[in-house]
């Protein structure tokens, strides 16, 4: 059975063969789930894809030193991540903002999940407003908290993969997905308490 590294690797060596095809291939494979990345990071949608689209010609062009000692993915989110940082440090890097859509991808994070078991007008509503709330508070995060939380949660890598893809050891993203957790729980704590009193 071949595994999706192994499998990403020998579409790697195929490009590095001049195999123009196979690159394609590895960016319909990850173009989604990058993009998903990059605009959690850079929040315009079309700036996001602009960043991704860089971040391909920069992998393509890369790839030749590419050796296989990290999986192919953790390479190229890497690179993306730096390819966002540095275009949020020419942008002047601007003030986090929400928008409609951010809230759509919120609602996916783990501790809203116990807050949508009835389907009421109120829960409902209580639900969206989390899914705001969890989502505004990532957004207000500091970028190396905000990239640590998004690739465990909404990415679901783990720690050794986002230590390689964030270039950090592990301890240091364990601490920044506690202290982002923390601040996330901080701001929820509000609408947990409440939820909770309507339960009793």
């Amino acid at each position: 059975m071949t595994t999706e590294r192994e499998c990403d690797q020998l579409l790697v060596e195929r490009v590095q063969a001049g195999d123009q095809q196979a690159f394609n291939l590895l960016v319909a494979k990850y173009q989604r789930r990058l993009l998903r990345l990059v605009t959690r990071l850079v929040h315009d949608s079309a700036e996001a894809e602009d960043v991704v689209q860089e971040t391909f010609i920069k992998a393509y062009r890369a790839l030749r030193h590419f050796r296989g000692d990290s999986a192919f993915y953790t390479w190229l989110y890497r690179i993306g991540i730096n390819t966002a940082k540095n275009f949020l440090v020419t942008q002047g890097r601007r003030t986090p903002t929400s928008t409609e859509s951010d809230t759509d991808h919120a609602e996916g994070f783990d501790d809203a999940d116990s807050l949508r078991d009835i389907n009421t007008p109120e829960s409902i509503m209580a639900s969206k407003q989390i899914a705001f709330t969890v989502n505004a508070a990532m957004e207000a995060l500091p970028l190396e908290l905000r990239t640590a939380i998004v690739l465990r949660e909404i990415e679901g890598l783990s720690y050794e993969e986002i230590s390689e893809v964030m270039a950090c050891p592990i301890g240091t993203v364990r601490s920044r997905i506690f202290r982002a957790r923390e601040v996330i729980a901080e701001k929820l704590r509000p609408y947990l308490e409440l939820t909770g009193e309507k339960r009793r």
